[in-house]
């Protein structure tokens, strides 16, 4: 086995992703190696996973579960393809998942990560309008500081600024949605905030601008999660989900974040009991541990293609769609979850989360706390003329301390793997609270 854990001299060559790498390859912060809750660094220190690596990890790092089997579905049966052909543990993955997921969502689609099932979803959504005789329906609608990956479909439906501003132009036909964040009316709120579920009846008045004959889907993040977790206004998505009823729209959450456990439900669908059209999902369906995504889809979509005529239904799919090895791990991690009665667990200690991040109410240059499930968002005041550098100097004083928070503007987004105990907890926020009343 090669032994990688120093790092190499020459880091050149790693064009890295979202990251400062010019600053990264002046001072790298080197992982090579996890457990559990903790990552050791290149210098053999421990830290503690406040973010679940990248929302992903919420079993906890290299369950022995799941590697084990990793290394027999390898063993046996390494790749088979999609197209035309099928392999057993496909099929048993999709029946699981199908048996987790909300009522009505009971076909699976599977990709390779959050981007791909976002930009599955949209298409099936247009094909779906188009094969119901609706192909003027193809308008999109997002949202305002939406994150819904980086293809150009997820992209254009997005709203985050500087992910889409290179990159333009992007796709017409998209509208979005105002976001929700009120910091003068629902800051340091503990769930659903109390005011902006009005702001759903904005979805009312782009009908009225584009008539809904030309309006395909919807597609939101209940909670964003990459923009400093926003969490949804009491009543906003059963009212977008009244209005796309009424206007026969298409409703998608995107649960790439939310899905398997991060509010301690399996699904944000199941905390706010709202049922979308259809959902994506990734992250912690494999637990980080290989890529892989699905997209899930109620009955009535899946089944108005299979009314076409015989032959290919949908004009889709990917080299590594239900990759064998990716199932493998996927399922193990579903068995991780009930064996170890994760979800439970994650319920029983969400209330001890959410006081100890409400404990950071009132140190320096904290003007706002939002807790959802076993997320939270801190959100600071920016220094003037430098907008995201408070934070950041908050993310390397953090790692030098021995814990791992992620950022996002002048916000800390942390969202711990769901096994963490009470001791987890404590060293995590005693921690940041230091780092915080030593910020410039």
């Amino acid at each position: 086995m090669l032994n990688r854990v120093n790092a190499p001299n020459d880091l050149s060559a790693f064009w890295m992703p979202f990251t400062s790498n010019r600053q990264f390859k002046q001072s790298p912060r080197m992982l090579v190696a996890a457990k559990d809750m903790y990552y050791t660094t290149a210098d053999g220190r421990q830290v503690l996973d406040g973010t679940a690596g990248l929302w992903c990890v919420n079993a906890g790092h290299c369950r022995p579960k799941i590697t084990e089997a990793i290394q027999h579905q390898a063993a046996e049966l390494d790749y088979a393809p999609a197209f035309q052909m099928g392999h057993p543990i496909a099929f048993e993955f999709a029946n699981r998942l199908v048996d987790m997921a909300p009522d009505g969502l009971d076909h699976v689609f599977f990709t390779n990560s959050g981007s791909e099932s976002v930009e599955t979803a949209l298409k099936i959504a247009l094909a779906y309008q188009r094969v119901k005789g609706q192909g003027s329906r193809t308008r999109l609608i997002g949202r305002e500081r939406g994150y819904h990956g980086v293809g150009f479909g997820g992209l254009s439906v997005g709203g985050i600024g500087p992910n889409r501003k290179s990159f333009g132009p992007l796709l017409p036909g998209v509208d979005p949605l105002p976001h929700t964040h009120n910091l003068l009316k629902n800051a340091f709120s503990r769930g659903e905030p109390d005011f902006g579920a009005e702001l759903a009846d904005e979805l009312e008045r782009l009908v009225t601008l584009h008539d809904a004959s030309t309006i395909a889907a919807v597609i939101i993040e209940p909670v964003s999660g990459s923009t400093g977790v926003l969490v949804p206004p009491k009543g906003y998505l059963k009212k977008l989900r009244q209005i796309c009823d009424k206007h026969g729209i298409l409703l998608i959450f995107d649960e790439v974040i939310t899905g398997f456990g991060r509010l301690t439900t399996p699904f944000a669908a199941d905390y706010f009991d709202v049922e979308p059209d259809m959902m994506t999902t990734a992250k912690g369906l494999t637990n980080g541990v290989i890529p892989m995504g699905a997209v899930f889809s109620q009955k009535h979509i899946h089944d108005a293609f299979m009314d076409a005529p015989a032959g290919i239904e949908l004009f889709h799919g990917y080299t590594y769609s239900g990759h064998p090895v990716a199932c493998a791990a996927s399922l193990a991690t579903l068995d991780v979850f009930k064996e170890q009665q994760i979800l439970e667990h994650a319920r029983g200690i969400q209330p001890y989360w959410e006081d100890a991040v409400h404990s950071l109410k009132g140190l320096p240059h904290v003007i706002d706390l939002r807790t959802i499930g076993l997320i939270a968002g801190i959100e600071l005041e920016p220094i003037p003329g430098k907008p995201g550098a408070r934070a950041f100097q908050a993310l390397k004083k953090a790692f030098a301390d021995g814990i791992l928070i992620r950022t996002t503007g002048d916000i800390i987004a942390l969202s711990p793997p769901l096994i963490l105990e009470k001791q987890h907890i404590d060293d995590l926020f005693g921690k940041l609270a230091n780092v915080l009343k030593n910020l410039d």
